[in-house]
């Protein structure tokens, strides 16, 4: 998959006609774009969640029984390897409901 820093550069686009989305595809990167962006949004969410309850990376990692590096891994915007069993958990000691919807 092409990294989103390495753009073809020596391609023409018209940016007549088309939108952001479509020139993402075109450069075969939509699917990391998206995929990074919706952990980014994850990360964002949880942040603010943490902030507003004052739990601290180790208090979150206490309570669903695992590992402060665990929780660094989930709060990485970079890491797409979270799991929705991890996100489930860290939705139910933050006293939060996980929804996932197709749109």
């Amino acid at each position: 998959m092409k990294s989103v820093n390495k753009l073809n550069k020596n391609k023409k686009t018209n940016p007549i006609g088309s939108n952001f989305i479509e020139y993402l595809a075109e450069e075969g990167i939509l699917e990391e774009c998206l995929a990074l962006s919706s952990k980014e949004l994850i990360v964002y969410q949880l942040r603010n969640i943490m902030k507003e309850e004052a739990i601290t990376k180790q208090e979150l990692a206490n309570r669903m029984h695992t590992s402060r590096a665990a929780i660094n891994r989930l709060l990485d915007e970079n890491n797409q390897s979270v799991t929705l069993d991890t996100l489930e958990k860290a939705a139910k000691f933050l006293n939060k409901k996980l929804i996932i919807k197709f749109v």
